[in-house]
């Protein structure tokens, strides 16, 4: 794994979060990073996460928080937290789930803390919600959310059927946390994506 100066760390159960993943790294030029099944990152994954300027955390919503899975890794990441390895990185996150709702408020909040035990800097969605009477289920943040992304799949979509304006919304989301690494971290220098 080579250095990336943004991480996105996250688990998919069944895919639908990975597809938003993988679209917030492309807005982002980052790198993903996947916990596996057993709750467990690939070798190396620690050492990348060390040398990120910007984390971003991604999970599902399951009933109203985030999966065991990313619970393991966020515990075991009480060995950073006890040297503050993370402290003034930026943070953000992200949730899918099959709900407008579902409680994703719920997980995000739990991002937020996660970042703010480990002293990080957060960064919200950073774009206004399409709430109007003309607004559709296709507009850039539908859905509303101010302090992190969040998207909602049908409970009987494939990966394949997601909303497209979720995905797009996913890419916008990973270019403000791009920008916001530009903006706030000295001498940062993004390749162009």
């Amino acid at each position: 794994m080579s250095a990336s100066k943004i991480v996105i760390v996250f688990h998919s159960g069944y895919g639908h979060t990975r597809k938003i993943a993988e679209a917030v790294a492309e807005g982002s030029s980052g790198e993903l990073l996947a916990i596996s099944s057993e709750g467990e990152l690939p070798a190396g994954g620690w050492e990348l996460l060390q040398a990120a300027q910007a984390i971003v955390f991604g999970a599902p919503t399951y009933m109203g928080m985030v999966p065991w899975q990313f619970k393991k890794f966020a515990d075991a990441s009480s060995k950073v937290w006890f040297e503050q390895s993370w402290k003034d990185k930026l943070a953000a996150g992200f949730t899918n789930s099959a709900s407008m709702s579902g409680d994703k408020l719920l997980t995000l909040h739990y991002l937020f803390a996660l970042s703010q035990q480990h002293s990080m800097l957060w960064v919200g969605a950073g774009t206004m919600p399409s709430n109007t009477k003309a607004a559709t289920r296709n507009d850039i943040n539908y859905i509303g959310s101010f302090c992190g992304l969040m998207t909602a799949t049908p409970a009987d979509a494939s990966v394949d059927e997601m909303v497209p304006s979720d995905i797009e919304t996913a890419k916008v989301f990973g270019r403000r946390v791009a920008e916001a690494v530009v903006a706030f971290v000295p001498e940062s220098r993004l390749v162009p994506a």
